[in-house]
């Protein structure tokens, strides 16, 4: 049994749910923040994952940022070295959808060469009369950058384990990845 640490980068523009869906995901749904709060700087959500079929694990450390423009700056030494990385916007917001882009290079710059595993994750879907993102166009640009696509509603508790499981996953197969080239090499 291995256990793994990952760091993940939540991100995204501003009121996206990218707080709401860490603090659901690490309560296991327990715990759903009903009035919106601007993260400023970053918060630290840390959970273990298990890796199915294997008996591993990743914990994961969740940086969820603030997603003002205004706190960039402080993201660029807080989002080193990321292994995975969570992109998140609001289905009924397509400028936030179309931020995705910026978010998502300035995630990769901090991991240079490197390929850096992600997921796309479109939340409030329970607002569907609202939606202005349609999924496949999100599910599209997401394949063409490499990412897993979810879409949740953290407020309905519907998928938000999935991303997460995702990356898990995914973080676990770069590890195997690795442990076979160094077998290959002795």
């Amino acid at each position: 049994m291995v256990k793994l640490a990952a760091k993940c980068i939540l991100a995204g523009d501003p009121a996206v749910g990218k707080t709401a869906l860490a603090q659901i995901f690490r309560s296991d749904g327990a715990h759903f923040q009903k009035s919106y709060t601007l993260t400023t700087g970053m918060d630290l959500v840390v959970k273990t994952v298990p890796v199915p079929d294997t008996g591993d694990s990743v914990e994961l450390f969740i940086f969820d940022s603030a997603g003002k423009e205004l706190f960039s700056e402080m993201l660029d030494k807080l989002w080193e070295s990321p292994n995975v990385l969570c992109l998140v916007y609001d289905v009924t917001n397509e400028e936030s959808f179309n931020n995705c882009s910026k978010w998502l290079e300035k995630a990769r710059s901090q991991a240079p060469g490197i390929s850096l595993p992600g997921v796309l994750v479109g939340n409030k879907t329970d607002l569907a009369g609202r939606r202005a993102v349609d999924s496949a166009e999100a599910r599209a640009w997401a394949l063409g950058q490499g990412l897993e696509c979810f879409e949740t509603s953290v407020k309905e508790m519907e998928n938000f384990e999935a991303p997460f499981h995702c990356l898990a996953k995914q973080f676990h197969q770069l590890y195997r990845e690795k442990v076979e080239v160094f077998r290959a090499l002795a």
